[in-house]
């Protein structure tokens, strides 16, 4: 198959022209070889599965590593077995033993042991790795002290290798939600002897995840990385399932500009794009709308706040940012995508979470806390800059934020927007003052959109804190009952969204193009695919 190629042309005569031609395409090919030609969006910032954070990694780092559980084919709720091929729990689910599959092995011919999960387990909490997402593992017990440096022997966590195929797991408290915790990638395990093959475990991007050094135990294999072109994965004989993978290959392209995607897509280079330009989902809706999926996706889409600077250090400024935003107008007007306006943090129908719905606009109001703050109708309000990832759809959420909040407070920002790996690396350090912001829920429970809001939390990132707020997400871990559970994180949320250190936006909806001959790709809240399912099939005609 040629290279891909990323022809800018109108977005309007794209969509019309799409699919009209009868050569015979890279998509087509892709169909008889069993290549699927994936858009992934942004470049991703690497494929260490302990210190990536984002969306574009996960889908690569899936293919190339598997967990203890899988991702279920249609239901994100339910459990798929991994490398574990069986467990077990105690009756209040804070205990837990896993059984591995003795054909697990690595793509270098090594098992899977027990030993290599304590092993990755350990180097993701090593406070030396730093990993933004250590606190998905704060559920085990000690994890937290580990972590936080409280104690240095890591023997003391709760996670212990029986022998080479038993691995038991003592947890904080009753976690009957914690198969669906395990499908996270940063619970994944990596080769020991790679990682220290390439220095110590606590080193980033030593090179181990490059091509030629990288070991995984997934059903894919690492083939090629072009940087800011493509990913490119095959199909790995080493995987314990290999009779069930279908495709041979995927690639993964790393492409920011939605009508590039969208134009490729078109042109039969693509099977799936990662978005659909908001301005012609209309058009693609009323001419192919066999191509056009718009499904539930578990996410919020807000702007983080960077309360070291002032003024949004003051709560009153916080507010009036959030009172001046019409989310309404916003999804009907300028995302188009059948999302919902944001009223609290955690996204609607999370297991029956009684999501609480505070958040309102009302400009009025806005302007009295701007100029309680010091600020009226504006004026002596610094300009502050949005920044966002370099994405057509970001870029005009950016611009009506911008509007809006001139028109209704009188202030003034600028926008900025990096590539991926750039803007990822400012909102960590915090060196922005307004950050585009997307949170996918990590699994199936609203902890995981509640939890990262925790001091220190390594996806924070916004200098806001609140000891209250750190002691009812610590009690819900350990709840005894779901009702006590959900109570606590209501009390939680109810802080958060009193003292907002974010503008919430809109709750996500999944959109996308893909073609009809993808086979076996259902609608998932969370969005991940076991890729090992996924086949391409020619239409009969």
């Amino acid at each position: 198959m040629k290279k891909l190629l990323l022809l800018l042309l109108p977005a309007l005569s794209v969509l019309l022209c799409g699919g009209c031609g009868k050569r015979f395409s890279d998509a087509d090919a892709g169909v008889r070889d069993q290549v699927l030609l994936f858009g992934n969006g942004d470049e991703p910032k690497d494929i260490d599965p302990h210190t990536v954070t984002g969306v574009p990694e996960n889908h690569i780092i899936s293919a190339l590593i598997e967990g203890l559980i899988n991702y279920h084919l249609t239901d994100d709720n339910q459990p798929e077995p991994g490398v574990a091929e069986r467990w077990t729990a105690t009756e209040n689910y804070s205990v837990w033993t896993f059984y591995l599959r003795k054909n697990a092995v690595w793509s270098n011919g090594d098992p899977v042991t027990a030993q290599d999960f304590v092993f990755s387990w350990e180097r993701m909490l090593n406070p030396a790795l730093a990993a933004e997402y250590a606190e998905q593992l704060y559920v085990l017990d000690k994890a937290t002290e580990y972590n936080t440096g409280t104690i240095k022997d890591f023997s003391q966590v709760g996670v212990k290798a029986v022998d080479e195929h038993t691995l038991v797991v003592h947890l904080v408290g009753p976690t009957p939600y914690f198969l669906s915790m395990l499908q996270h990638y940063s619970w994944f395990p990596v080769h020991p002897g790679t990682i220290k093959k390439f220095g110590a475990e606590t080193n980033r991007a030593t090179g181990w995840t490059r091509v030629g050094n990288f070991v995984g135990n997934g059903p894919f294999q690492l083939k090629e990385w072009t940087v800011n072109q493509v990913i490119r994965v095959t199909r790995s004989p080493t995987y314990w399932d290999a009779a069930n993978v279908r495709l041979n290959e995927i690639r993964f392209y790393a492409i920011q500009n939605a009508v590039a995607e969208e134009t490729a897509f078109a042109n039969g280079q693509l099977h799936i794009t990662n978005e659909v330009k908001s301005d012609n989902i209309r058009v693609w809706r009323q001419q192919h709308s066999d191509k056009l999926r718009i499904e539930p996706y578990l996410g919020t889409y807000f702007y983080r706040l960077n309360l070291t600077r002032p003024p949004f250090d003051d709560v009153r400024v916080r507010k009036a940012l959030n009172l001046a935003i019409d989310r309404q107008q916003l999804v009907d007007r300028v995302v188009l995508g059948g999302q919902r306006p944001a009223l609290g943090f955690t996204p609607e129908g999370m297991l029956g979470y009684p999501t609480p719905k505070i958040l309102s606009y009302d400009p009025a109001r806005a302007r009295a806390l701007l100029a309680e703050a010091g600020f009226p109708d504006g004026k002596g309000f610094p300009v502050k800059e949005i920044l966002f990832n370099s994405t057509e759809n970001h870029k005009k959420i950016a611009e009506a934020i911008q509007r809006m909040w001139n028109q209704n407070l009188g202030i003034d920002v600028s926008l900025v927007n990096q590539e991926w790996k750039v803007y990822i690396d400012n909102q960590q350090r915090m060196s922005y003052d307004i950050s585009r912001s997307g949170w996918i829920g990590d699994y199936m429970d609203p902890i995981t959109f509640l939890s990262m809001w925790t001091t220190g939390n390594g996806n924070n990132n916004t200098g806001w804190s609140n000891t209250h707020f750190d002691e009812l997400i610590h009690a819900a871990k350990v709840a005894i009952t779901p009702e006590l559970r959900y109570a606590r994180l209501l009390e939680a949320e109810n802080i958060l969204l009193d003292e907002l250190p974010f503008v919430n936006l809109y709750w996500y909806s999944r959109i996308n193009l893909v073609d009809t001959r993808v086979k076996n790709w259902y609608p998932k809240l969370l969005d991940n695919r076991p890729w090992k399912y996924i086949f391409l099939e020619a239409e009969s005609h």
